[in-house]
């Protein structure tokens, strides 16, 4: 049985198309819907391409770098790998989706997020008399575009020190660049979450000890969680984000050394805390502070690009400071739905 994959023409220009990755053009010209049934069922038109030319980039057998330039056509496969190896190595440390509500991608570098904030009148759903006018929830365009930053990692090898490296041991540095991106962006969204996306609407700080908050400053207790919980109403405590230094102190509260806490945490490494947020720590939060958010509502990501490589000097194995970045930004979208504690 002939393959459609076997015939596909690969060239530079199939790259650096906008709109569409290289992966989208490929499955333009050789849709997976084809190989259902067969042996190559549940690889992606980028996986046949690996296996027409027999590169192998995972697991024992890998091969080394060289394999990619033995023709000018699996040449141009290189970018992609070096872009999928980054990709993972963003996924794999990703905390983004669990503070995000929606991301938006967009061809540009202009983007306006929208923005709905009622009152508390507003809010409420109230009885309509006959004939009366219906209540208004107003959607309106923030004043200021988001800002979006151009973050990454250059690439400085010179060719004939990788070109007999293991694929498989490549593709490590090459998801170590991927997660230091993604430390770089999940920085970007918290300074939008404390401080605003410059359109007036900073999360509201709250300090222990400082009205609304009960408790001691300096101290954290199981009663200051709780109150700064009963501060979200309507919105939910879903999730916090927390330093190091947080997550110590959250650790010894006796309420998060019950046994099933414990249990969750010795079996699958997750912790919850007693109020049912999720927990994540990061280094992108420094000092007794600690960020509580609804991730339902709180933050957009607005992305002007995926993970994009110097195709150009990867297929011509000039990877001597070969750049690899993203562009992306954040918008707040309910204010309310974010706040910050400090202990």
């Amino acid at each position: 049985m002939s393959y459609q994959f076997d015939n596909l023409k690969l060239e530079k220009g199939m790259y650096g198309v906008a709109g569409k990755s290289f992966t989208d053009l490929l499955e333009a010209e050789d849709p997976s819907e084809r190989y259902k049934g067969t042996a190559l069922e549940g690889l992606d038109a980028y996986q046949r391409q690996l296996k027409r030319f027999d590169i192998k980039v995972k697991g024992l057998g890998s091969d080394v770098v060289d394999k990619f330039f033995q023709t000018s056509q699996s040449a141009v496969l290189f970018p992609e790998y070096v872009s999928r190896s980054v990709r993972q190595g963003m996924e794999e440390t990703d905390l983004l989706p669990a503070i995000t509500a929606a991301v938006t991608s967009i061809d540009g570098m202009d983007y306006r997020s929208i923005a709905s904030v009622p009152d508390k009148d507003r809010k409420a759903l109230k009885r309509v008399e006959e004939g009366a006018q219906i209540p208004q929830t107003e959607i309106r365009t923030q004043e200021n575009l988001v800002k979006l930053h151009k973050r990454g990692r250059m690439l400085v090898a010179s060719y004939e020190a990788i070109r007999y490296q293991k694929l498989d041991l490549f593709s490590v540095t090459l998801r170590q660049i991927g997660a230091h991106m993604s430390r770089q962006l999940l920085s970007d969204a918290i300074e939008v979450l404390e401080q605003g996306d410059g359109n007036d609407n900073p999360a509201q700080a709250l300090k222990v000890g400082t009205a609304p908050m009960s408790g001691t400053a300096g101290s954290l207790t199981y009663d200051d969680l709780v109150d700064f919980w009963s501060q979200f109403d309507p919105y939910e405590m879903n999730t916090l984000l927390v330093s190091g230094e947080m997550m110590r102190k959250l650790l010894k509260m006796p309420e998060l050394q019950n046994p099933m806490t414990g249990l969750n945490f010795q079996g699958t490494g997750k912790l919850t805390t007693p109020l049912g947020a999720n927990l994540l720590r990061t280094s992108a939060l420094t000092g007794s502070k600690l960020i509580g958010l609804d991730k339902r509502y709180a933050l957009e990501m607005v992305k002007a690009s995926d993970v994009l490589v110097e195709y150009d000097k990867l297929m011509d194995r000039q990877l001597e400071r070969a750049a690899i970045t993203t562009i992306a930004g954040f918008a707040k979208i309910f204010p309310d739905a974010a706040k910050i504690l400090t202990v």
